[in-house]
Order: C-alpha cells, then structure tokens, then sequence
C-alpha cells in the first residue's frame, strides 16, 4: 500500500495521569509500532490528555502538577505532546468531547498549515481507508513532501498558540460513566448513566476507533464479545500483540503511589527520572490520600 492511500491516525490517551508512568508511554509506542506493521496506518502524532481536576478521583493531584509530569515524561519524544485543553476547560469533559474537539481542531489547523493537502471531507476511522479519489500530495516533487514527522512538527506548534485559549463552553451536567453509583441510587438515574455510557460507547468506538494495549493478561476476547457495541463496531478496533509478559504491561499509576509512599525502590522502574525528581521537589504522593 503506498504511502497516500494509506490511513493517517493521531493517538488520543485521555487519562489521570496521576502520575505518568513508563507504562503508558510503552503503550503509546507499542500501539504505534503495531499500526505501522499492519502497512494500513501512518501515525503521525500522539496527545496526551489529562481528566480536568473535577472528576473527583480520590488522590488526584491538581493538574498543574499532572500536565508538568506529562511535559516532562514526553520531553524527549518527537512525535508525542501533551494538551491541556481537557484540563482548562470549566468543567470535568467526557472522553467524547474531548475526541471531537481534537476531531474539529486538526481539521481547521491542518487546513492552515499545508495549502498543498486535500484534507479528508471525514476524520479517518480505523479500519477504513482514506478517499483516495485524489491523491493527498499536489506536489509531485517527493523531495518537497511533508513527512509525518514534519507535518506533526508543524501542527504540534500551532496547537500549543491555540490550545492553551480558554474557549467560552456552554455547561452542561456530564455523567461519569466511572462514577460509583452506590446504593441509593434512583433506577432513573441507573438508566440514565447506562444509556449515556453506551451512547459514548458508540461514537468512540465507531466514529474514532480504538487501539488496545493489554495490560495484566486481560483477556480482550471476552470483553469485546460481551458488548454489543464492541462486536458491532470490532473492524474499527485494533488489538496490540503485545507480549504480556512485558514488564511495562504491569506498570500503573497506582503501584507507582505506592512504590513512592513506601520508599520503595522499584519507582525507578515506573516513573521516569525527571518525574520522580518533579514528585519529590513538589512533595507529591506523599501520603496515602494523595
């Protein structure tokens, strides 16, 4: 397959972040390096969003200190940045929103950016090839052609000048699909968050896409099966063969907490340098609330 009729696919990781650790770079590049071995994918750039401090995840440290960790674990990448739109706006957003938003943004920044580009009339969807109508180069001169590389260079600086404005957003009252809904909670609220979650589902899933890392030896078969939704959408889901015996596949940001409440050494192996030196400078997860 050459290289315009291929998909283009930027990877979105929201998240807590709290903190970074090496396991989620690790999955950001084994998702890349899978898509790339397929011969159907170019990925151009990586963003990584973290929640906005509202989501009310116990332990959640306040996001100048998430979005700083996140600088710091990605200061070395050249093709993955973080955003901090998701954390500036008013209110906790859904994973939905913050899809369509980086969906909408790289469709009027890439528009600026290459005059020389026929910009998709749709966001690509995994598991479905680009319009291939036209070429996507108009330059035939290969030497002048904007490598991904470049062309993630370009869009990553101009989103830094646009992503940092604090757009005016109407408020709206979001349901946390991972919220605890406890024992008291009225049916018709039950209801409510379950069609809501299903309803992210669909579009997550079918209008994006997903590109999954397993961790722990989760068993990605039998979730997808269970899901009407995931086996109705499953050509727009990538499944990484990862070896699972990896030792990125059991880091978390839990067992990295731990390692730093206890004084445990293997944080090492967790966290990235310039993280646990930001962790102690700052005094983070120090104790067992935080």
């Amino acid at each position: 397959m050459t290289e315009t009729a291929k998909t283009h696919v930027i990877l979105l990781s929201c998240g807590s972040f709290n903190p970074i650790t090496k396991g989620h770079i690790h999955m950001f590049e084994k998702a890349r390096e899978y898509l790339h071995k397929t011969g159907k994918f170019i990925v151009i750039g990586g963003i990584i969003s973290p929640v906005h401090d509202s989501y009310g995840k116990p332990g959640l440290v306040p996001s100048r200190h998430r979005l700083t960790m996140c600088q710091l674990a990605v200061q070395s990448s050249d093709w993955i940045r973080v955003d901090p739109w998701e954390c500036y706006q008013d209110t906790w957003q859904t994973t939905c929103s913050v899809l369509e938003h980086h969906r909408d943004l790289m469709k009027r920044v890439t528009g600026c950016i290459l005059s020389n580009v026929s910009s998709p009339s749709t966001t690509p969807v995994i598991g479905q090839p680009q319009n291939t109508n036209s070429p996507i180069y108009q330059n035939n001169n290969t030497a002048n052609k904007p490598t991904a590389i470049k062309v993630w260079g370009k869009l990553s600086e101009s989103l830094g000048k646009i992503c940092c404005v604090r757009p005016h957003v109407e408020r709206f009252t979001f349901v946390d699909e991972n919220a605890n809904l406890g024992t008291a909670m009225r049916y018709e609220e039950i209801v409510i968050c379950t069609v809501c979650v299903c309803l992210q589902m669909k579009v997550i899933v079918g209008d994006f896409g997903i590109v999954v890392v397993p961790r722990d030896g989760a068993d990605t078969e039998r979730i997808m099966n269970h899901s009407s939704v995931l086996r109705k959408h499953k050509d727009n889901i990538i499944v990484t063969k990862d070896d699972l015996n990896h030792p990125m596949s059991i880091v978390s940001s839990t067992k990295s907490r731990l390692a730093l409440q206890h004084g445990d050494g293997h944080v090492v192996d967790y966290l990235s340098q310039p993280v646990i030196d930001y962790i102690l400078q700052s005094q983070l997860y120090i104790n067992a609330s935080g």
